[in-house]
């Protein structure tokens, strides 16, 4: 009986993660009061993926940014997440710059350009 209750005492977790070209998804099993960074490295996805670096690398818990300190529940879903290659910010005020260039934004405004406006403006 001692073996049933010790099985139950396990908690049931996933950890994730992906890159452009392969994503693992890795079943583990670990006991309760196990944090996330006990179940990353008992997961043994960093020796899938030797690019992850704990102290760089963004974890969460179902879509759900978390610490590494944080208490996993049963049947979590723990997710290693990549850095950003570039700030989003950064990108779109770029593509806003260079739709302007182009004449697809309203220099003014930023918006797009309205074609009564142009056509009120010839005539």
């Amino acid at each position: 009986m001692s073996e049933e209750s010790s099985v139950q005492e396990q908690f049931s977790i996933e950890v994730v993660y992906g890159t452009p070209t392969r994503q693992e998804i890795i079943s583990c099993t670990v006991e309760p009061n196990t944090t996330i960074e006990q179940a990353i490295l008992a997961s043994g996805i960093i020796d899938e993926f030797p690019e992850i670096d704990l102290t760089v690398n963004n974890v969460g818990i179902w879509n759900r940014v978390a610490k590494l300190t944080d208490l996993i529940k049963d049947l979590d879903r723990i997710e290693v997440y990549r850095p950003l290659l570039a700030d989003p910010k950064e990108v779109r005020k770029r593509r806003a710059e260079k739709a302007k260039e182009e004449g697809r934004a309203d220099k003014v405004t930023g918006g797009r350009v309205d074609p009564r406006r142009s056509k009120a403006n010839e005539a």
